[in-house]
């Protein structure tokens, strides 16, 4: 089977799988944050917590609640690590070094898992499944609730500004919706071999006669949720890569739906809340469109052989896995920078330099692409709060947005929400690329104005472009385990993840308190082609004007050298 053909029918077997479980599941999502009745173990939680399940909160609760629940799983996270040296089931695993704990705390809790370090050397099964493994279920949770909350005060009639509950939406969220998925996806990872052990490792004797060593683990079961959670950090250091948790070309599609699958789902969820289908076909055609783009230059770029190696061998291999090819590779690549999740099943930083500078671009554009668990749905609707704005000011229509008023504070609060990634972003990589102590680390480096240096570059825009965006993959050339790498990327993932729920809050709390208007043939309409085509224009500006000249100096300049 040549490459294009297998490239066809990967594709074609995850859009078929993914349009299969758009409406079922989609409305399911809708019912589940929408009815009223609570299930027995939910209101044992609410009990054991104290919360009042019919209390709603304000965006202002809503937003302290997330704030809280995040900062205890970041200390409960970062205490586990310092104290994994004592505690049992340690598999001799010493206490993880402050800034790394940190690091790898923040990570986690805010739906990076960025892995500064090499997963089976350094975690104990004990925290990769407390601590690691809850956060993949809770964090990504916490997007899903978000982006509920938002829909909610778009929806909004009462105008007392209320949102809902976080506490029932984070629960709900984690029992009804990712727990079950992900047991029905660690299953199928099983029956295609992938490892699922509570033991720490074995010994063997190879074929040449060496003692050897292997580490096992709880793998197929962390796959699942990291893939479906949008997490992305993995039990072993080759990741989704490895056989253990990947074990074949199946899987490795199944694993490419389970990353796909909430975020392309959840349109449908907006459309039926909104009691308007065509709005989530809208912002799902958005995604498509941009998704279905990257992964065509991706392919173009990974389709021409570049270099000596891989015109000798035919193909551009170095770096992927036999087992996937470069097609599972490309789709692999083009849809964990879509989405935020940042597992890998090949080497990024072996893709051609048109191709890394495409999924570079691919988390520029603010991973609403689909984008994460949640975290797509929000992002976009912050991004067609914007296109709304602007293309009612250009036809002098009102700028409405499902007949909502979109004024000046809300606006406002769009803006700085889309403005908090590039600032990471730019600040981030045009202070370390300056800094004396971070030059060494800039792995393919060479003297200014060669192509290593300018890779050295892209490799420092690639991890501060995926801290900032809580993606977690990397270009591999980039050594990150300095004190000035473990902090300055964990307070990038923090302040990237944090700060825009709260704008976004604010925004719904803003829409909330506002009585719906009627549509007039003056209000700009939000669904059908025309604005779908203005809402892809604005993705693409607002990441084009912001990004262009960073581009410029490292993937684009590596390039054309």
């Amino acid at each position: 089977m040549n490459s294009s053909l297998a490239a066809a029918l990967q594709v074609c077997v995850v859009v078929v799988v993914l349009t299969a479980a758009y409406v079922p599941l989609g409305d399911y999502m809708a019912r589940v944050f929408s009815g009223g009745r609570d299930l027995l173990p939910e209101r044992l939680l609410y009990r054991l917590a104290r919360v009042d399940p019919r209390r709603e909160q304000t965006w202002t609760g809503y937003a302290m609640a997330v704030i809280a629940f995040s900062f205890v799983s970041v200390l409960f996270l970062y205490l586990l690590q310092r104290c994994q040296g004592v505690l049992p089931w340690s598999d001799g695993r010493a206490a993880v070094s402050p800034a790394m704990a940190f690091n790898t705390a923040v990570s986690f809790v805010t739906n990076t898992n960025w892995q500064s370090y090499s997963p089976e050397l350094v975690m104990s099964n004990l925290t990769q499944m407390l601590g690691l493994a809850v956060q993949n279920f809770l964090s990504a949770a916490v997007g899903i609730a978000v982006a509920v909350a938002l829909v909610r005060g778009i929806v909004a009639t009462k105008g007392d500004g209320r949102l809902g509950n976080f506490w029932v939406d984070l629960i709900r969220a984690t029992l009804r919706i990712l727990l079950p998925l992900s047991i029905i996806v660690a299953i199928v990872l099983l029956t295609q071999g992938a490892v699922q052990s509570f033991k720490s490792g074995f010994d063997f004797i190879g074929i040449d006669g060496r003692n050897g060593s292997s580490v096992v683990g709880p793998f197929a079961s962390q796959e699942a949720i990291k893939e479906l959670g949008t997490n992305g950090g993995g039990t072993l250091s080759a990741n989704s890569a490895h056989p253990f948790s990947n074990p074949t070309p199946l899987s490795n599609v199944v694993e490419i739906v389970a990353l796909l699958i909430i975020p392309v789902c959840l349109t449908r969820t907006y459309g039926t809340l909104v009691a308007d289908r065509r709005q989530g076909l809208t912002i799902l055609g958005v995604m498509a469109t941009i998704w279905a783009g990257m992964l065509a230059v991706m392919w173009v770029f990974e389709s021409h052989t570049n270099g000596v190696a891989a015109q000798a061998a035919g193909t551009m291999m170095e770096g992927k896995e036999q087992r996937f090819g470069v097609a599972g590779s490309v789709l692999w690549a083009v849809s964990t920078t879509g989405t935020s999740t940042g597992a890998v099943n090949s080497a990024h930083d072996s893709f051609s330099a048109g191709a890394g500078g495409a999924m570079i671009w691919n988390m520029l554009l603010g991973e609403v692409a689909p984008g994460g668990a949640g975290t797509g749905l929000y992002g976009m609707l912050v991004l067609a709060i914007i296109a709304v704005f602007v293309g009612g000011l250009l036809v002098g229509r009102t700028p409405e947005f499902l007949g909502k008023q979109i004024g000046r504070h809300v606006i406002t609060m769009a803006a700085l929400s889309i403005l908090v990634m590039p600032v990471l972003v730019l600040v981030g990589t045009a202070i370390t690329v300056i800094l004396p102590s971070t030059k060494d680390f800039q792995g393919n480096g060479g003297d200014p104005g060669t192509p290593g240096s300018i890779h050295g570059f892209s490799e420092v825009l690639y991890a501060f472009a995926s801290a900032a965006n809580n993606n977690g993959s990397a270009f591999g050339g980039l050594t990150v385990t300095s004190d000035w790498f473990q902090t300055s990327l964990g307070v990038a993932m923090l302040l990237g993840r944090l700060l825009p729920i709260i704008f976004i809050l604010a925004i719904a709390g803003l829409l909330a308190t506002q009585k719906t208007r009627t549509t007039t043939t003056a209000t700009l309409p939000t669904h059908g082609l025309l604005y779908g085509g203005l809402l892809t224009g604005t993705v693409l500006l607002v990441a084009g004007l912001t990004f262009f000249p960073a581009m410029a100096l490292g993937p684009i300049a590596e390039a054309l050298s």
